[in-house]
């Protein structure tokens, strides 16, 4: 009885997957969000069916479905990051792609039967989804974006118990996904169902804050409806405080900022992302601090004061995340603008 309604669950799940991937090829998606999204559905489809020994398990076609399966971590991470605008080091991103794949050609075509490609796959996919858990929780705090802080509590969850669960599953017990126990298929295949479901509600909807705009299309001033007089005040306030150069507080966070203006948080996160257009508070606090910091670069009187003190001054706790946020600003590192600025005897 269980096997019967989980091959029911995994062909309703294809069946779903294939419409949201439709959906998704035909919708406004951003194009960041495409590919991975595509991949993640892809992959979820291979895996119901080399999962089950009632379907692909143990003909020709395995392979080729193990590939899409085994990569579906890999896209879910992808996309999980690129939804939360936190884009992975190309490198990173390249690597783990290309150690999958050789993974999967070395255990099917190069050495058949062998167990290191097994481990290598599942290590590697337990640490993507461990990675994707501490992105999305530890950046909740800088999202001003109430759907995403959302979307930040339970779909790691969500994740960690779908892809997390069977992968730390089939490490343990050393058995490929086709050898498991009924019950394990039939919850691993609700799970997955879920998932797509997820997927399927954002786009139906076509969540514009979640996958059509970014953090550099913010939403257009016109579209934005005229300041309450509550929303008045709070802002008058809030640009008192950056006018006292309260942004250069270290470590400041929303919840920070909120209890120096006496006001909610929620009403402070709502003003700065619905009615100023920013995304991430730390995006908010970077047009001040920045701004600062391209006067002081310039600066002839200040030349020799080293870009560290600068960052520090400014709030930063070190020199790289001062520096990402500079060039991502201005396309140029502090010294080369201050170069540039000062110019060259």
């Amino acid at each position: 009885m269980i096997t019967q309604i989980d091959i029911v669950v995994r062909l309703v799940t294809c069946g779903a997957s294939l419409l949201v991937l439709v959906l998704l090829l035909t919708g406004e998606v951003r194009r960041g969000l495409k590919l991975p999204l595509a991949g993640l559905l892809i992959g979820s489809i291979g895996y119901l069916l080399n999962s089950s020994s009632l379907i692909v398990y143990g003909t020709p076609a395995q392979p080729w479905t193990d590939l899409a399966s085994i990569f579906t971590p890999y896209f879910t991470w992808l996309f999980a990051l690129r939804l939360f605008e936190r884009e992975p080091p190309r490198a990173l991103a390249w690597g783990a792609g290309v150690i999958l794949f050789s993974a999967w050609l070395f255990g099917y075509f190069i050495a058949p039967g062998t167990s290191p490609s097994f481990y290598v796959i599942h290590v590697l996919g337990l640490a993507l989804v461990a990675d994707l858990f501490r992105t999305a929780l530890t950046g909740r705090a800088d999202d001003l974006v109430e759907q995403r802080r959302t979307v930040r509590l339970w779909l790691p969850l969500l994740v960690a118990a779908q892809a997390g669960g069977i992968l730390a599953y089939e490490l343990i017990t050393g058995r490929g996904s086709g050898a498991h126990d009924p019950r394990v298929q039939l919850v691993n295949a609700l799970l997955i169902l879920a998932l797509t479901l997820f997927a399927g509600k954002a786009l139906l909807r076509t969540e514009p804050e979640l996958l059509v705009r970014s953090e550099n299309s913010p939403a257009p001033e016109e579209t934005q409806p005229l300041l309450s007089p509550s929303e008045v005040v709070l802002r008058e306030k809030l640009d008192a405080a950056m006018a006292s150069g309260f942004y250069r507080t270290p470590g400041l966070t929303i919840s920070g900022l909120a209890d120096h203006l006496g006001t909610p948080e929620h009403r402070l996160r709502a003003l700065i992302n619905q009615r100023l257009g920013y995304r991430n508070f730390s995006a908010f606090l970077n047009r001040y601090r920045i701004g600062e910091a391209k006067d002081i670069l310039a600066d002839r009187a200040r030349v020799d004061l080293p870009v560290l003190t600068i960052a520090m001054d400014l709030g930063y706790n070190s020199l790289p995340p001062f520096n990402r946020a500079f060039r991502l600003e201005t396309g140029q590192t502090p010294t080369d603008f201050r170069r540039e600025a000062i110019g060259q005897d």
